[in-house]
């Protein structure tokens, strides 16, 4: 498999771990300290080729994800849960950790989000909120799985509705993976 957009990872692992499952260039993040000079470099790949970010998902992928969607505008976002990133030995997490087919899956549902054109605000924060997704005992619990089904990453509340309008999620998907996340639990 080979990806045309320069992926951006936060570092020498990750960007081992991806060329392992695919061919493609990577540009390196080095911690979530972005630096000028790196988000030149990503914005010419944006403008050259296209970026795909690719970061672990915790806090400082978030982080680094959010500045440089701030920065560059159109990059592409690939996203893997954190059960499919925990080292074998269960002390760490990361893209490097990942099996090359979870990488190439991630890779090939890659979304665009669509920042030129006003999305209908269709899913209110009520219909979150309905669905047990904020303000609820196990609302961070079926966000992050919310978030796998609709490969999306894991957000807090204030995230999930944004990333919803971002990604143009429709009622009828956000509906659907809601109904699976309540049998998932209801079958548990």
């Amino acid at each position: 498999m080979q990806i045309q957009e320069v992926i951006v990872v936060e570092g020498k692992d990750d960007t081992t771990a991806i060329k392992r499952a695919v061919q493609a260039d990577t540009i390196e993040t080095n911690g979530s300290a972005i630096s000028e000079e790196t988000l030149k470099r990503i914005q010419h790949a944006q403008d050259k080729r296209g970026v795909i970010v690719f970061t672990d998902p915790d806090y400082p992928g978030r982080r680094i994800r959010a500045i440089i969607e701030q920065r560059v505008q159109g990059v592409k976002h690939a996203f893997l849960p954190k059960s499919k990133t925990i080292a074998k030995n269960g002390k760490g997490l990361g893209i490097e950790h990942a099996a090359d087919e979870d990488i190439r899956e991630a890779l090939s549902l890659v979304y665009t989000p669509n920042s030129t054109e006003p999305i209908a605000d269709d899913i209110t924060l009520e219909d979150l909120m309905t669905a047990r997704l904020i303000g609820h005992p196990a609302a961070k619990r079926r966000r992050d799985r919310l978030g796998e089904i609709l490969n999306i990453g894991a957000t807090n509340g204030k995230q999930l509705h944004k990333r919803l309008k971002m990604f143009q999620i429709t009622e009828l998907q956000f509906g659907a993976a809601v109904a699976q996340v309540d049998q998932e639990e209801n079958n548990a």
